[in-house]
């Protein structure tokens, strides 16, 4: 188990939110756990509930993300929305070819909301790690007046880019192999 604080991109940072850190977990049952946790969520706007299923432009309001890079360009991304909806794409290089991807089983998204927090809990099938070498965890997070606020283990320029290669900082084992 890992916990990683990610970053507020310096010139799109937020209102009033104060930190979020996301949990890597490997389970005994082999699933992936990510539990990302916002500090200070009061002005977090969070889209109404939907059906647990794929849709599109998750990332224009609050969604949270895992992005799985496979070696010679090749990478996935992961869009997971505290609606319940989820997306996933792959890329054959930098924001090239774009296709969505069918996960070995749809992801399972949890949220949970209380006073000064706001959790998500996703769980991915381990066949959906497959093949990653480097990771990726970050963010977008909305709060009134449609403020985008964007978050990352790292940021590389002066506009965010979760797709830019220097962002996927997180080394990955070879449990993520099989």
């Amino acid at each position: 188990m890992q916990t990683h604080r990610l970053l507020a991109h310096p010139k799109f940072g937020p209102f009033a939110i104060r930190g979020l850190t996301v949990r890597w977990s490997n389970l005994g049952d082999g699933r992936l756990m990510l539990h990302y946790k916002v500090e200070g969520c009061a002005s977090l706007v969070l889209p109404r509930p939907a059906s647990m299923e794929r849709a599109d432009e998750l990332w224009r309001h609050t969604c949270f993300e895992l992005f799985l890079y496979d070696g010679q360009g090749c990478y996935r991304e992961f869009n997971f929305s505290p609606s319940g909806q989820w997306a996933a794409y792959g890329f054959t290089g930098y924001r090239s070819e774009m296709h969505p991807i069918d996960p070995v089983c749809p992801p399972e998204i949890l949220p949970e909301r209380g006073q000064d927090l706001f959790m998500l809990t996703v769980f991915l099938d381990p066949a959906d790690l497959a093949g990653a070498k480097r990771a990726s965890l970050t963010a977008v997070l909305e709060e009134p007046a449609k403020r985008l606020s964007y978050w990352a283990l790292r940021h590389n320029g002066e506009r965010p880019d979760f797709h830019d290669p220097a962002c996927f900082q997180l080394a990955l084992g070879s449990a993520t192999a099989a």
